[in-house]
């Protein structure tokens, strides 16, 4: 996916911004989906797309827990239920939802996800599905830092251990995204099309079009 998909300079550009947590699966399923929607419509818009932090559990320890329990820790009864229909959603979607390994802190993950964005928005995008990638289908821990320099090879990230090596680096701008994109919303994915409209949840292909189409308007 290119983040300008044509030089065409009829085509309207559509600009989105995407508030997301990387251990969110419905962010993943949202991204799928968006990819569809975007697939469709290359032979009339132009496409920038930018993805931002939000904590699901800020509070998550940095060494991580097993993920299992912890998803039956926070969701008690419905555990099974949830994860059987992520599993089956998963399933739709060619993908196998993997609940082995561990679960955690994301903001290593998010820090990386913006390094990426200052090389280019088609880095930080190719970045985010590797991630997801690696994290739901493949059982790992998404503060792990040799997955989170193997998925920044992946894509052609430039300087990635140098950047995750100093803990400081990068976390006052994810602060400052996270205040400026995702303050004022309660849940992920969350997507702002075009500075003004806005969509929420793990939507179908079909939303995203008609919202483009909106946006062009």
């Amino acid at each position: 996916m290119s983040s300008s998909i044509s030089s065409n300079t009829e085509k309207k550009l559509i600009k989105i911004d995407v508030s997301s947590d990387s251990v969110c699966p419905w962010c993943f399923v949202g991204k799928k989906n968006l990819d569809k929607a975007i697939a469709a419509s290359t032979d009339r818009f132009d496409f920038e797309i930018k993805w931002h932090p939000f904590f699901l559990e800020p509070s998550a320890p940095k060494e991580g827990v097993n993920k299992l329990q912890f998803y039956r820790q926070k969701f008690g009864s419905r555990a099974d239920g949830i994860l059987g229909r992520m599993a089956e959603i998963f399933k739709g979607l060619d993908m196998e939802y993997d609940m082995s390994g561990l679960t955690g802190n994301t903001l290593d993950s998010h820090r990386l996800i913006y390094f990426a964005g200052q090389q280019s928005p088609d880095k930080q995008h190719q970045l985010v599905e590797e991630l997801f990638l690696g994290y739901f289908t493949q059982g790992k821990y998404i503060g792990d830092r040799k997955f989170l320099l193997e998925c920044a090879q992946k894509v052609g990230l430039e300087g990635a251990a140098e950047f995750l090596e100093d803990p400081d680096k990068g976390v006052k701008e994810v602060y400052e995204e996270l205040e400026k994109y995702s303050a004022n919303i309660s849940g992920v994915p969350n997507y702002v099309i075009n500075e003004k409209h806005k969509l929420s949840g793990g939507q179908p292909p079909e939303v995203f079009l008609r919202a483009f189409e909106v946006a062009a308007k």
